[in-house]
């Protein structure tokens, strides 16, 4: 008798055959010096909401990640669930009617840019030790770069308020003279740059001069679709001149020189010719070439790629991602890596990160979120991926994305989860340490937002005894069709030949 396909374990089997391919790869990559295991940015409590007249649509709801030097960190998710509100966020090109709302903190953090900076912006640095010192709010009020009230802080009957509670404060009431421009040392006195060993610029309250300087500069962006980044009008290389003269203060000869060496960095042949053509002479991947290079000319601590292969076939797909990591290599280059094709976040990744809904779900290792998946919506989405068997029949997960236009009381996956239970429909679930990473070490840690590895509701979610990879619970109908696909944009599987 013909043995039954098991869909998940031909997904995570298919899967593994590139993750062992590139495991080699991923470990010389990664160096035990203690700065590299710092995060170059830090996102806690990212919130990005669009206000329309009918309804406020939480795009981006509670958003916490970090991003390390030479690490590829991936966001994964069906179209809708926030993956390049997320980008744009930390990029700060969220238009109206969006806006990142209070409370959320992207922090950039690279001590040349800070000493930089504190040298270019005087006036605009903040010392954190200053702060520290300043226990006594009426202090803190007569600070000369501080403009607040004892409202500022709820501070009424206290007779003291904390660091927490100043630097939690400095959004909308909190201003520093200057503007809102502002970057926060520790460890070193601001007269002198030199000294700042540790701080950070708090990129949602960059405005001006400062976030110009770090959009492009310190942090740069691939988008999907290199037309629309791409000018018709002038030629490749007038634009890449013009980003050199921008951000490197390049002009004449020299820039044109400069834009022809980053073509060749990219691997566009002839560049000394094809730098006085125009985006329309170019192939699809070479204008993608062309955009890497562009993001490029600045020589970013951050790339992120948003979706960057998507328009393209399968061979210049490969290639453009073995230029990435190439490029990342050479450059110790952080990158945040969007895309909702879950083999090329297992050829590109070291860690992933699982977003719904405006909600990251589960966060892990690549190895480990494809060797152990333990939500149920990461479990969908490997089952999701074309197995090995000519004919085999792909599998779903049933209904769409939500749209979270209301706070998250409950699981938003539970109308679509096969494995939900009542208390998931009120109940919002914590992201909770899961499998045997190591939840301290935030590198090694496996976290779900789920109520099945919850113990309170354990013996309601397993009723029968059985583990959550097992299934359990009430199989939640959403009268969606089973033979839709998980995402539109996955209906041509990609990645899974390499």
């Amino acid at each position: 008798m013909a043995m039954e396909s098991n869909p998940t374990a031909d997904a995570q089997s298919t899967a593994t055959s590139t993750l062992d391919t590139t495991a080699t790869a991923a470990s010389n990559a990664t160096t035990t010096a203690g700065d590299r295991n710092e995060p170059i940015i830090t996102v806690r409590n990212l919130q990005t909401s669009f206000f329309t007249d009918k309804e406020v649509i939480r795009a981006v709801d509670g958003v916490d990640f970090d991003i390390r030097p030479g690490e590829t960190v991936g966001v994964v998710g069906e179209s809708g669930s926030g993956k390049s509100v997320t980008a744009r966020s930390i990029m700060g090109l969220v238009d109206s009617p969006g806006h990142v709302l209070e409370g959320s903190s992207i922090r950039f953090q690279h001590v040349p840019t800070l000493r930089s900076f504190a040298t270019t912006f005087a006036g605009r640095t903040v010392s954190l030790d200053e702060l520290e010192a300043e226990h006594d709010p009426t202090s803190l009020f007569d600070h000369p770069e501080i403009d607040a009230t004892p409202s500022t802080f709820g501070y009424d009957d206290r007779e003291e308020a904390t660091l927490e509670d100043f630097v939690g404060a400095y959004g909308d009431t909190l201003e520093f003279i200057g503007a809102d421009e502002c970057v926060f040392v520790r460890d070193g006195g601001t007269d002198d740059p030199e000294s700042i060993t540790d701080g950070f610029v708090e990129l949602t309250r960059c405005t001006g001069e400062i976030q110009r300087k770090m959009r492009g500069g310190r942090i740069a962006m691939v988008f999907q679709d290199p037309l629309t980044s791409l000018n018709p009008v002038y030629t490749v290389g007038n634009q890449l001149e013009e980003t050199l003269r921008l951000h490197q203060d390049l002009s004449g000869q020299a820039a044109t020189e400069e834009a022809i060496e980053l073509l060749e960095a990219v691997g566009i042949p002839d560049a000394r010719r094809r730098v006085t053509e125009y985006p329309h002479q170019f192939s699809g991947g070479m204008r993608q070439r062309a955009v890497i290079a562009m993001a490029l000319a600045c020589d970013p601590e951050v790339l992120i790629c948003d979706e960057p292969t998507t328009a393209l076939d399968v061979t210049i797909q490969a290639q453009i991602l073995d230029l990435l990591k190439e490029l990342q290599h050479e450059r110790d280059l952080g990158i945040l890596f969007i895309t909702h094709d879950m083999g090329v976040i297992a050829e590109v990744t070291d860690r992933v990160n699982v977003m719904y809904a405006g909600e990251i779900v589960e966060t892990a290792g690549v190895h480990s979120l494809f060797g152990d998946p333990k939500h149920p919506y990461t479990q969908g989405l490997l089952e999701s991926i074309p197995g090995r068997q000519q004919g085999e029949r792909l599998q779903t997960i049933e209904g769409n994305v939500p749209t979270p236009n209301e706070p998250a009381t409950y699981c938003r996956f539970a109308p679509r989860c096969p494995k939900a239970f009542s208390d998931c429909e009120a109940v919002h679930p914590e992201t909770v340490p899961v499998g045997d990473g190591h939840p301290e070490d935030e590198q090694a840690a496996h976290t779900a937002a789920c109520l099945l590895y919850v113990d309170e509701y354990t013996a309601a979610a397993h009723p029968s005894g059985r583990t959550p990879d097992q299934g359990a619970g009430e199989v939640k109908a959403t009268g969606g069709n089973a033979d839709a696909a998980t995402d539109t944009e996955t209906e041509t599987p990609r990645g899974d030949d390499r």
